[in-house]
């Protein structure tokens, strides 16, 4: 068994990146030894969105159901195809998931919607997955500004080809680690010190769980 986490973060290290680790804990100790994890940070490949060729709907095509463009990200869109869960994590900028991942998930799952009146999915297997989400704002302000809502575009595109996703919001969380390093006066630094101590251990929890939960 197989369970990827793609990491949609230009950072290997911070917050995004550290959830996904914990959610593979989650899956390879779940597994005792049966279950196999990697983390693919997406800002490793050079990589451009969905380019419009239509060769993934090319019928009796090479390329029917899957990506067409030949590049490094290749390779990793096949692997992906046959995972046994995906766990995909994203900071939120500008309201939304990065650029960089989005062009990834334009990638990887335009080509397995059918252009039928039902856009079924042509994915060989229904896989779990999830979606985590860290951000700078606090809950309430996330709630707020609509971000879920926005999520939701993505995350029902996942559905209809794999599962629904499992999803985990990560707010408020430290942007950097010396803020005095900064122009940030937005933030109270202490506030956000304080809040990450005692929550981000339980976000870490829960991601964890999340892990599991795709191998139970």
């Amino acid at each position: 068994m197989k369970i990827y986490a793609v990491n949609g973060s230009p950072r290997k290290k911070m917050n995004t990146a550290a959830l996904l680790e914990s959610a593979l804990e989650g899956a390879r100790a779940a597994g005792q030894g049966s279950v196999e994890t990697e983390l693919i940070h997406v800002y490793d490949y050079d990589h451009k969105g969905c380019i419009s060729c239509m060769e993934c709907k090319r019928l009796g095509g090479a390329s029917y159901a899957k990506c067409a463009v030949k590049d490094s990200l290749a390779p990793v869109l096949e692997r992906l195809t046959e995972a046994d869960g995906i766990i995909f994590g994203s900071p939120i900028y500008f309201h939304g998931i990065t650029g960089k991942l989005h062009s990834f998930l334009e990638r990887f799952l335009f080509p397995k919607a059918a252009y039928d009146t039902n856009y079924s999915s042509l994915a060989p297997k229904k896989m779990p997955t999830a979606f985590i989400y860290t951000m700078n704002v606090t809950e309430q302000q996330m709630v707020d500004q609509g971000y879920p809502d926005i999520f939701r575009h993505m995350e029902s595109f996942i559905e209809r080809i794999f599962t629904k996703p499992q999803i985990l919001h990560a707010c408020n969380t430290y942007q950097v680690k010396d803020y005095s390093k900064y122009k940030i006066e937005s933030f109270s630094e202490p506030e956000k010190a304080a809040y990450r101590e005692a929550q981000f251990p339980l976000d870490l929890e829960k991601a964890h769980a999340i892990g599991a939960s795709m191998v139970k």
